[in-house]
């Protein structure tokens, strides 16, 4: 579970070499020491260990892969919104309380757990053979063709189980659906016979004509409403790496270098399918017994090479391995140096056989193996057409990155040293200069360089703003830098009644209309709760919560608040501008035990029970190891994209 990204690859490195150059031409090497600093830099702490920005980083990837994974097309910005990366940080700090609480307790996963929750994963489940036993070697090539060893994937598992396990104590013993939860679900199930009488201020509204004074006093009370957004209308320009790609042309020859140069890479792996029989007898076996399984085996391995034909059934009615004998001694495709097989003397031998060649005896510490190569697939270099595409999108992509090393050091340049206008900077890289109007912080719904706050906060400060001069250059996004300028800064002001003349009248006679509305509402509640009359309410009607006969929220809480010890129960209730209603409640009818809604809303209780619970007990842990998030860390890294 906290399994974390490591450093870059030798691949990468003559990537970001020219970066790292240029880095140190524009900040120098004091500042580029504090930028590679940052990622120490401590973003939260559990139990007096610190949650590093590095850290953060590398399980915001790790999340971002798995979210890709799951949905190709899902747009991979998404990822760089700052609450899209906060909650990847609360759920890293959840996940350190969780550990610190179970490696105080001592908490850990059995193997026989280990299995049980591994048989349990729908695609590992599918493994067990119809005998019940586990396809060992399925399982580590499917966990291997994800990329990782079934060590990691089984050491991750465990420590799952182990956090699991804190709260589990807690989610697992919810309320009992009994009388507590038919109490908790009454005030959701209960329903009440009502009259609803609405008085609505729409119908207030004629006549009302609000003074000028009436106005003004509105607007000045209430001037923070009509107050603007400080906001600047800006031109910009975004050097990217991956719009250089479109221009960069890949000679064929290279691609052929390359072709030829990763052979490896567009090898398809080599599997080998085998089927054996075993004769065992363990290596600390007396010699006696060794000697006797070996004869055994000998005269199996006469009786196969006699007839290849039959050694599927030879396997299964003389081979001493359970798992392999039901299925005729087959041991299926497996890749060489996986370790699929259970001892690397078969492994050798399997991969040193022709198809349909039967091996000679094969000792391990198991006992004796007969061995038959069944198939053999892959092996063959995919031909250079069918990875041309792949080769050229690489090569264009390695191009770009130089490209854009050189690139950016004249952008920077050519911005600070001309620094009243974007044109010569967007002229000599063949860049478009863009408009826009912005606010110190990014819009909702914001991409690339104007959802990004270093850009906004260059745009905002004060030389810029006051000189117009265009900012330095600030890198947006992963090989993505921009400049801009302010075009015209609009400060934030409150504007003049004047402007605002016409919705200050529409908000005053709705506040008019409302007050008339309710005044009229008080005035026939009090007339009918003298009388005790019902003249003029309309016909009853049965609400609850979940079926409130088009009442507004506010009405069925106050019916359902109502006092229904003495009925009937008249209430009155302020709609605020939408007007006033005025309700009597005739009946009160309690949810039925055995009602279907009641037996399939229980279950639902006691684990919401049991949640809440366990929340409480984990924040309780919170505090018990001293788990903190230090906002203005989280705030300053808030802007640093992560997903490409």
């Amino acid at each position: 579970m906290f399994e974390f990204v490591r450093a870059h690859t030798k691949k990468f490195f003559w990537l970001f070499v020219p970066l790292v150059i240029l880095s140190f031409i524009v900040v120098g090497i004091q500042g580029y020491d504090r930028i590679g600093d940052t990622a120490n830099d401590a973003v939260a702490k559990v139990d007096g260990q610190k949650v590093t920005r590095a850290e953060w980083d590398a399980e915001h990837r790790r999340q971002i892969e798995q979210a890709r994974a799951r949905m190709p097309g899902l747009d991979p910005k998404f990822f760089d919104a700052p609450e899209v990366r906060r909650e990847t940080l609360d759920q890293l700090v959840r996940d350190r309380v969780l550990f610190a609480a179970a490696a105080r307790a001592h908490l850990s996963a059995s193997d026989e757990r280990l299995m049980r929750e591994l048989t349990s994963i729908p695609q590992l489940a599918a493994l067990k053979r119809p005998d019940g036993s586990f396809d060992v070697a399925a399982y580590k090539v499917m966990v291997e063709s994800q990329g990782r060893s079934t060590e990691s994937f089984e050491a991750a598992l465990r420590q799952e189980i182990s956090l699991r396990q804190v709260t589990a104590g807690i989610a697992d013993t919810g309320l009992p659906a009994g009388a507590a939860g038919r109490i908790a679900l009454d005030a959701l199930l209960q329903q009440r016979e009502v009259q609803v009488l609405r008085f609505d201020s729409k119908e207030q509204m004629a006549g009302l004509v609000p003074t000028e004074a009436e106005l003004a006093a509105y607007h000045k009370a209430h001037e923070n409403e009509f107050r603007t957004t400080e906001q600047a209308r800006i031109e910009y320009v975004v050097l990217d790496a991956k719009a250089l790609e479109a221009g960069v042309v890949a000679p064929e020859s290279s691609l052929r270098e390359f072709y030829e140069a990763n052979g490896p890479r567009f090898t398809v792996a080599e599997e080998r399918q085998a089927s054996h029989i075993l004769v065992t007898a363990p290596k600390d076996a007396p010699s006696d017994q060794r000697a006797k399984a070996k004869t055994k085996a000998e005269q199996l391995l006469e009786q196969a090479r006699k007839n290849p034909a039959a050694f599927a059934e030879l396997a299964r009615k003389s081979s001493e391995d359970t798992l392999s004998a039901p299925q005729g001694g087959d041991l299926g495709f497996s890749l060489k140096g996986k370790g699929a097989f259970a001892a690397r003397s078969m492994e050798d031998a399997i991969f040193a056989m022709k198809v349909g060649e039967i091996s000679n005896l094969v000792e391990s510490e198991f006992g004796y193996h007969v061995i038959k190569l069944d198939a053999v697939r892959g092996g063959q270099k995919k031909p250079f057409e069918a990875v041309r595409g792949e080769i050229e999108a690489e090569l264009k992509k390695q191009l770009a990155a130089k490209e854009f090393a050189t690139a950016a050091e004249q952008f920077g340049n050519i911005v600070n040293a001309q620094s009243d206008s974007l044109a010569p900077a967007a002229g000599k890289l063949k860049l478009t200069v863009q408009t826009a109007t912005v606010q110190r912080v990014p819009a909702p719904g914001a991409t690339g360089p104007l959802a990004s706050a270093k850009l906004l906060e260059a745009v905002f400060a004060s030389d810029t703003l006051k000189n117009k001069l265009n900012t330095e250059a600030v890198e947006v996004g992963t090989n993505q830098l921009a400049a801009a300028r302010v075009v015209e800064h609009l400060p934030s002001r409150v504007q003049p009644l004047a402007e605002v003349q016409a919705q200050v009248r529409e908000r005053v006679i709705a506040e008019q209309a409302a007050a008339k509305a309710r005044k009229a509402g008080l005035t026939r509640l009090t007339e009918l709760q003298k009388a005790d009359s019902t003249a003029g309410l309309p016909p009853l009607v049965t609400l609850s919560r979940g079926n409130p006969q088009g009442q507004p929220r506010e009405v069925v809480d106050a019916v359902l608040r109502a006092d229904a010890s003495k009925l009937p129960q008249w209430v009155g209730v302020d709609l605020g501008n939408a007007g006033y209603a005025l309700a009597r409640v005739a009946a009160v009818k309690p949810p039925l035990a055995g009602s279907t809604e009641m037996v399939q809303l229980l279950p639902r209780v006691s684990q919401a029970w049991a949640a809440a619970e366990a929340q409480a007990y984990y924040k309780a842990l919170e505090r018990r190891f001293k788990a903190s998030v230090d906002a203005a860390a989280v705030a300053g890294a808030a802007s640093a994209p992560v997903s490409n």
